[in-house]
């Protein structure tokens, strides 16, 4: 099948369905990137067009089906173990001692979401830094719930195995100590995997994200770039009502709530700001 163009009338109309679905917003200058991520479901659909497959999406019965698969595809996944390593020490040094310090001899749980896990690295990782905190989390229970709206991804972080590629930020001693390595590449310890549950979320998704309460610390990195600012404001409140009282924000270097909300204080922890719920 030859290669099929995408006119700007489809493109648009497939650009605001995606953003209606999902709060993926695509730049009109991103139409060859639609074009190229979506080719792929055009064969799969046996589709001529990218107008049949847009009406594919709104009427076909296999529509929700096909809409896993649109998710999977227009995703980008890019990450690795123990990425911008100051927000982790930050997470480490700054962050858990806080939450403990405001549990005192409370509820002894500690709660993390990591919104937009991809393959899995991110909540890994926070699961491998609460381990080595032992001294602050002694006879703590550790709840990690990890979300992504695509589930090609959290297929792929269930399995937990990972090439050299993944682990090129993670320097030997934790892999020794919390990885196997066998013939099929790293394999994330059992006992790593135990404190993380991973769940298909749409954030934008109301009553998905109504069920999200009481969490100490939100990891949302390199997510919020994919959003306008009106779904950014949507995500955001979500997070609000999600964190417990005093809760912790983390988000991208290259992401800010400024001019978005004026819910969350800005903290300065190991030289990187770290938003907390007012």
């Amino acid at each position: 099948m030859d290669k099929q163009k995408i006119s700007r009338e489809t493109f648009m109309q497939l650009r605001d369905f995606i953003y209606e679905k999902s709060g993926i917003f695509f730049q009109e200058n991103k139409i060859y990137l639609l074009e190229d991520r979506l080719s792929r479901r055009l064969q799969a659909r046996n589709l001529s067009s990218y107008e049949e497959y847009l009406y594919f999406l709104r009427c076909d019965p296999d529509k929700d089906g096909e809409l896993k698969e649109l998710f999977n595809a227009i995703t980008t996944n890019e990450t690795s173990f123990f990425r911008d390593i100051n927000q982790l020490d930050a997470f480490r040094t700054g962050i858990i001692p806080k939450v403990v310090e405001k549990k005192g001899n409370g509820q002894r749980t500690f709660r993390l979401w990591s919104a937009g896990c991809s393959t899995g690295e991110e909540p890994y990782t926070l699961s491998m830094i609460t381990m080595d905190e032992w001294m602050h989390l002694n006879g703590w229970r550790v709840e990690i719930l990890a979300s992504d709206i695509s589930e090609q991804v959290l297929a792929s972080a269930k399995r937990a195995t990972y090439g050299e590629y993944a682990v090129r930020n993670t320097n030997d001693g934790i892999v020794k100590k919390y990885f196997l390595e066998g013939s099929s590449g790293y394999v994330v310890k059992p006992e790593v995997r135990q404190a993380v549950r991973f769940v298909n979320i749409n954030l934008l998704d109301m009553p998905q994200m109504k069920g999200i309460r009481g969490m100490d610390v939100i990891f949302c990195r390199n997510v919020l770039i994919y959003f306008d600012d009106n779904a950014k404001r949507k995500v955001i409140g979500h997070f609000y009502d999600a964190l417990a009282d005093g809760g912790f924000l983390v988000v991208g270097f290259s992401e800010s709530l400024f001019n978005l909300t004026r819910a969350f204080k800005p903290v300065g922890i190991n030289k990187c700001v770290i938003y907390q719920k007012i």
